[in-house]
């Protein structure tokens, strides 16, 4: 693309003849907005300088805009201090393309096709049919083809796209032939410039709503507001264990998830959220010693067995370990030994750990037997130190003074 080179942005004599309260009431006058502008933006903005097919306009921020003149003759082409209302096209850290407001596009012949081609400059077409491997685009009066993987980062129904307007950039001109078009490199380098703004502003645990574009066996990924992406982990959807992401989500469903991790990779960024930490799911373990009591009995489920134990689950987000050695002892009709996955079992709360979200459990009346099993060491301890530290002193000093028979 073109670009400005060694323009005067204070125009010529007439303009450095100005007083400074001139320009202060130039600046005051217009209507450029002040933060970074996206595509869509509309805004007005003073034209700086004229070269070629190229005109740049003030933004109110440190990049100029470009304004493309293709078809216009010297009597259309605007002039150094035109305010002109314009829409942006494209935009990034280093560039921004607009175009007037209220213009349908550019009128574009095969000249300024291949003009658009050469300088990158985006042009406007309407898909007008799905075609095999991808779609019949009219750009203008010219045909044109996008291939499917062009048309969108996920292309699920075809026929969607069918009549509707689009910003494409010329991907191949051949004059005489078919042109071909890509919406996905105009939507890459939008996604690119949302996702680098991502990253200087958001930060790891905030809260931010979006909705579930598509799921898989490991998680599902979100697409926030703002437009980016990222995938919520099985883990992240909830607080109990799940064996698919759609017993919880659906396709097109509102959330509101938490930001875990955000970094690029490989020219991506890579954003991990929390569906459970997103504020709509309830942590059971914010109430779990109101709602556990230890030393209480409660039903549960097996969910695992291990050779250490079984995991019991008492309800969604709640498990806890029940050992082997809690059972080995353990007398009553339940024989753990033969418990499998899904079996119900009763057990007592022994421990909770709220920090780490762990929970042991032991056999429903073991604090009975464990009475009575420390009842009957201390029986034995005390009879022990009676007997050898008490009117004999030691074995040895009980047999003193017995005499041998005969």
């Amino acid at each position: 693309m073109a670009k400005k080179k060694g323009i005067d942005l204070f125009g010529d004599d007439e303009d450095a003849s100005r007083s400074p309260s001139e320009f202060e009431a130039l600046l005051n006058g217009s209507s450029a907005p002040t933060r970074r502008l996206v595509p869509g933006d509309r805004f007005q903005g003073e034209v700086l300088a004229v070269s070629g097919q190229e005109a740049f306009l003030s933004t109110g921020t440190p990049t100029d805009a470009m304004m493309p003149l293709l078809q216009m003759n010297e009597e259309e082409k605007p002039k150094v201090g035109d305010l002109l209302d314009v829409v942006v096209v494209r935009s990034s850290d280093s560039e921004i393309l607009v175009k007037r407001f209220g213009s349908k596009g550019l009128n574009l012949d095969a000249d300024s096709l291949e003009e658009a081609f050469k300088m990158e400059i985006p042009v406007e077409g309407v898909v007008s049919e799905v075609i095999k491997g991808g779609f019949r685009v009219k750009v203008q009066e010219q045909k044109a083809f996008c291939p499917l993987s062009q048309m969108d980062f996920h292309v699920t129904r075809p026929e969607d796209y069918v009549g509707r307007k689009f910003s494409f950039m010329i991907t191949k001109f051949e004059r005489g032939r078919d042109l071909v078009v890509s919406r996905r490199q105009l939507l890459n380098a939008e996604r690119q410039q949302k996702e680098a703004d991502f990253l200087k502003t958001d930060q790891v645990g905030e809260i931010f709503s979006g909705q579930i574009f598509r799921i898989e066996k490991y998680g599902a990924f979100v697409r926030l507001e703002n437009g980016i992406e990222g995938l919520i982990p099985i883990s992240e959807l909830s607080w109990g264990r799940i064996h698919h992401p759609q017993e919880v989500v659906n396709l097109d469903q509102s959330v509101q998830v938490k930001l875990l991790r955000a970094e690029v990779s490989e020219g991506r960024l890579k954003a991990s959220f929390s569906l459970k930490q997103g504020g709509n799911v309830l942590d059971p373990w914010v109430s779990i010693a109101g709602d556990y009591p230890v030393g209480k009995t409660f039903e549960g489920r097996v969910e695992n067995k291990q050779n250490f134990g079984l995991f019991i689950n008492l309800a969604p987000g709640v498990t806890g370990l029940l050992p082997r050695s809690a059972w080995r002892e353990a007398q009553g009709d339940v024989n753990y030994e033969n418990l499998n996955k899904g079996d119900v079992v009763q057990v007592k709360i022994s421990n909770i750990d709220q920090d780490a979200h762990k929970m042991s459990f032991a056999v429903p009346g073991s604090d009975d037997e464990g009475d009575w099993q420390e009842h009957q060491k201390s029986l034995n301890k005390q009879n022990s130190g009676s007997f050898g530290s008490g009117q004999f002193g030691s074995l040895a000093d009980a047999f003193k003074g017995l005499k041998p028979r005969g």
